[in-house]
């Protein structure tokens, strides 16, 4: 099973929407550099599909960009919430291991406010970066 990185997204605060860039350089056991969410802990890097944003789109919610959810990755082709935790993934020039799949939103979250509900708890996934290096749009995705 093969997908695509549609888009990488970073922002400076947590709980905010991120801002899709051209690049980034992801850290061995880091993270993506200058990330909110970056860090020595499980979910260094957060993933959701593109299938999962169009779900919301299609309830109304049309207005929705990349990195509205939160994720620094957004990805097309592979159902991210039915990977087994512990799963690797080979990301651009970057390896992943998947750590979690959904987390319980946070009261006060500016996603949910903005978008009245919101899938990452239910289909975002979380993962630690074993190889660092560069992910931009268009790079492959494969499962290890």
């Amino acid at each position: 099973m093969k997908g695509k990185v549609v888009s990488v997204n970073i922002s400076e605060t947590k709980g905010v929407v991120k801002v899709p860039i051209d690049k980034g350089e992801f850290i061995e056991g880091f993270g993506l550099k200058d990330d909110a969410h970056a860090g020595k802990w499980h979910r260094q890097v957060s993933l959701l599909g593109v299938e999962s944003i169009d779900k919301m789109k299609r309830e109304g919610l049309d207005d929705l960009q990349l990195g509205d959810f939160a994720e620094n990755i957004t990805t097309s082709g592979i159902l991210l919430y039915e990977l087994p935790i512990g799963t690797k993934l080979k990301v651009g020039e970057c390896e992943l291991e998947v750590t979690q799949i959904g987390k319980k939103c946070h009261e006060g979250c500016a996603i949910k406010k903005k978008v009245g509900d919101c899938v990452m708890p239910r289909e975002g996934i979380f993962a630690r970066v074993l190889k660092g290096g560069v992910i931009k749009a268009g790079d492959d995705i494969e499962i290890m």
